[in-house]
């Protein structure tokens, strides 16, 4: 609290000092306090505010910035000139320090000039504007008002396009009922260019590849109307280029497999496929599977939507490192009517092998501490068809420290997994070229296992595959569905200690009696946040995923009542979550970050719950970040025995939501502000973890945890190391009436890497 008290009061007196600029102004000058714009017209202008806007934009210069109607920058400008300015001042100059305008900055005449040339490209010919300075001797400040006299506008009558022979004429004719331009509206140059570059994409895309939005002009005929109106013409201007005018075609494609940059020289050693050209010294990629990626087509007009789907495709395969198309004119004796053009496509692979490293040092909520390494080896374009193979082997080793850990106790993990990924669909059913236009989606095989040693506790095997897809459907969707999902786990070697806990906790001993898992999972990703220019960005993830169906119809019932696949207890359960993300971009890299997740499983048919792996937890830095991690819920519930070996609390049902705004402090360092809430709960009060206390009901928002914090990001080039201090505000396990606990003296820190959300 004193903290925040002193923090106050240093603002507080900065902004004071920061408002007294006049002693500082010189003696034959006046601070530029902005101008205003008053428009007066005899009829009514539509879009009135927009068009004051545009206005507005022109005033130049603009005047010092100012907070509460002191000007801080300014301030430590001026503070920065004297002799022996100080480190404090030269630094916030640095950072907030700007040069003085003056009003004899301001060049009347010339804006003056700016705004009749936006008015007369607005449709107001013949305005008038005049300008006023008023200047305030006491503050030493001047302002400027400029009045606008504007007439009626000119307004459209009629568009059309000149006549002429020439194919081009043609062909913009029979785009003219596309265009934005219509009757009445009033002569609008920005609208006009806008309706040249439209008119340009359009033959563009029918092939005309040297055409530019430069050659069109338009005319305005005022002479047929005694009223504000005029007549539209378009034409060509004179002496375009005949190659301009003509729709071009290709009449070959090379495709440059194994292209060195480094190299001038390219390949002449080539294969016919497809009417395409692919040249390679050796074989390096496969032809056949290389041609579905290339959508450019010898015999058919050039088209620059194409060439951009094509070099996007390319890029996706994930063997190449650089994607270059160029086309080359072919000189021919044809007639004017067409031109020829030579596709080049140059594919610069990637190293064909590499391997990575990573070391990290891992800390847990349970004490648990020690250092994890990672290595994973790729092979790129394994069998010359795009192909990439990744092995990746994880080792880590961790020790309990602190006072609540027991000697000796200690956990040993081991996982490799192997991805085979291929970019083609392997299905049985084979699909039109053309039904996946944007991606060609990728087949993706895996198979991995994990060991879990935990000293005096249990052994946990487990071993996993998959096959599925996944693509691409425009720049912002992307779609993953495994059609088929195995998972089985083994428990082992358990000590007494082990055993104690799970014949106390029959919920937690039946989620890992579930020693098989099999079936299906889809994502549906949204990410609009790839769009780095918008101020309102959204990102939806949603996951189904439902186990146990197929077993079911082959299952086989053992002594106990139970189902079982090949001797072992499989799993039957559906579930399904939503990841909303919305941020708020107020510019100078400052944003407000929100996230709501909800999520749901439930167990049926073979299973009573959820198997252990597919359950919800809440706590620790990606979720509510002054709770630590599996710490919260589910419910109310309150463990009575804290057991330092072993402690997870969970449930089938998961609700959480964030907020977080951040903010630049210098190169590379970000700060935020943020506040959390959330838990889980269980659909059945009689599970053993939490009963009717850790049961889902209507009043569940009365049992969210919530924590607010402060924390500072290291943010190089998209790779993030966050530090967050977290402190709860609302504690769930209090009794009713006690739960707003406020405390700040016990501070919840956390280290992750990236973002939370």
């Amino acid at each position: 609290m004193r903290i925040r008290v002193s923090v106050l009061v240093i603002l507080t007196i900065i902004l004071v000092q920061a408002c007294s600029v006049e002693k500082f102004i010189p003696e034959d000058e006046q601070l530029y306090t902005g101008a205003s714009i008053e428009i007066e017209s005899d009829t009514t202008i539509k879009n009135e505010p927009q068009l004051k806007n545009e206005l507005i934009s022109v005033l130049r210069p603009k005047p010092n910035s100012q907070i509460l109607g002191m000007r801080p920058g300014l301030y430590y400008h001026y503070k920065s000139q004297r002799e022996k300015p100080g480190f404090i001042n030269k630094f916030l100059n640095k950072k907030l320090g700007e040069e003085p305008v003056y009003v004899s900055d301001v060049d009347l005449i010339n804006t003056e000039d700016l705004l009749l040339n936006r008015l007369e490209n607005r449709g107001f010919f013949y305005s008038r504007v005049s300008s006023d300075t008023e200047i305030n001797e006491d503050s030493k400040t001047a302002s400027v008002s400029y009045d606008l006299t504007v007439p009626e506008p000119y307004t459209m009558a009629t568009y059309q396009m000149d006549t002429d022979s020439l194919l081009v004429y043609r062909e913009i004719k029979k785009n003219l009922g596309e265009t934005l331009l219509e009757e009445s509206m009033r002569f609008d140059l920005p609208e006009l260019k806008l309706e040249r570059e439209r008119i340009d994409l359009h033959l563009k895309s029918i092939g005309y590849y040297n055409f530019n939005p430069g050659f069109l002009i338009f005319e305005a005929d005022t002479n047929q109307y005694d009223q504000k109106k005029f007549d539209l013409f378009l034409r060509l201007k004179k002496d375009v280029p005949s190659k301009s005018v003509i729709p071009y075609r290709v009449s070959n494609v090379n495709v440059y497999a194994n292209y060195n940059v480094d190299e001038d020289s390219v390949s002449n050693n080539y294969k016919r496929f497809n009417d395409k050209n692919y040249l390679q010294d050796e074989l390096f990629f496969k032809p056949k599977y290389l041609d579905p990626y290339i959508l450019i087509e010898s015999g058919e007009n050039y088209s620059p939507k194409d060439s951009r789907a094509t070099s996007r495709r390319l890029g996706t395969i994930g063997a190449y490192k650089f994607v270059n198309i160029r086309y080359d004119e072919v000189d021919t004796l044809a007639v004017d009517s067409l031109g020829l053009l030579e596709a080049n496509i140059f594919l610069s692979p990637l190293k064909k092998r590499a391997i990575k490293a990573e070391i990290q040092g891992v800390t847990k909520s349970n004490s648990f501490a020690g250092p994890h390494l990672g290595l994973t080896f790729s092979n790129r374009n394994l069998f010359k068809g795009g192909e990439r193979l990744d092995i990746s082997l994880n080792l880590g080793y961790e020790v309990q420290l602190g006072s609540g850990g027991l000697p000796g106790r200690n956990s040993l993990n081991l996982g490799i997994s192997n991805d085979l990924i291929i970019p083609r669909l392997l299905f049985p059913i084979k699909f039109n070229n053309n039904f996946f236009e944007y991606d060609i989606p990728k087949t993706k095989i895996s198979l991995g296992g994990d060991y879990l040693r935990r000293a005096q506790l249990f052994t946990l095997a487990s071993l996993n595959a998959s096959f599925g897809y996944f693509w691409n459907a425009n720049k912002y969707v992307t779609h993953e569905f495994d059609p088929i999902s195995l998972n089985f786990v083994q428990l082992s070697n358990t000590s007494k200690e082990f055993n104690d806990i799970l014949d106390e906790n029959s919920f937690l001993q039946r989620s890992f009696d579930q020693e098989f898992i099999a079936g299906l999972r889809y994502s549906f990703i949204y990410n609009g946040m790839i769009d780095a220019t918008k101020k309102h960005v959204f990102f939806v993830n949603t996951n189904f995923d439902i186990a146990g169906n197929t077993m079911s119809l082959i299952g086989t019932e053992n002594e106990e009542g139970e189902d079982e696949v090949f001797g072992l207890n499989y799993a039957q359960y559906a579930k399904l979550d939503l990841d909303l993300r919305y941020h708020f971009r107020l510019g100078k890299q400052n944003t407000i970050a929100t996230r709501l997740f909800g999520g749901y499983g439930i167990p049926y048919g073979n299973s009573e719950v959820l198997p252990f792996s597919k359950q919800y937890f809440s706590g620790g830095p990606y979720s509510v970040r002054a709770f630590s991690t599996r710490s919260l819920g589910p419910g109310t519930y309150i463990q009575e025995e804290e057991d330092s070996g072993y402690r997870d609390q969970s449930g089938n049902i998961r609700f959480e939501a964030n907020a977080e705004y951040r903010f630049p402090i210098v190169t590379y360092l970000n700060g935020a502000f943020f506040i959390d809430a959330g838990n889980v709960w269980n659909s059945d009060s009689e599970t053993d973890t939490g009963g009717e206390a850790g049961q889902f009901q209507s009043d569940f928002l009365t049992e969210l945890g919530i924590g607010a914090g402060a924390g500072l990001r290291i943010d190089i080039q998209s790779f993030v190391i966050r530090f967050d201090l977290a402190f709860p505000m609302h504690d769930p396990q209090k009794p009713v009436g006690d739960r707003w606990v406020n405390d700040f003296g016990s501070p919840v820190f956390n280290f992750a890497i990236g973002y939370p959300f």
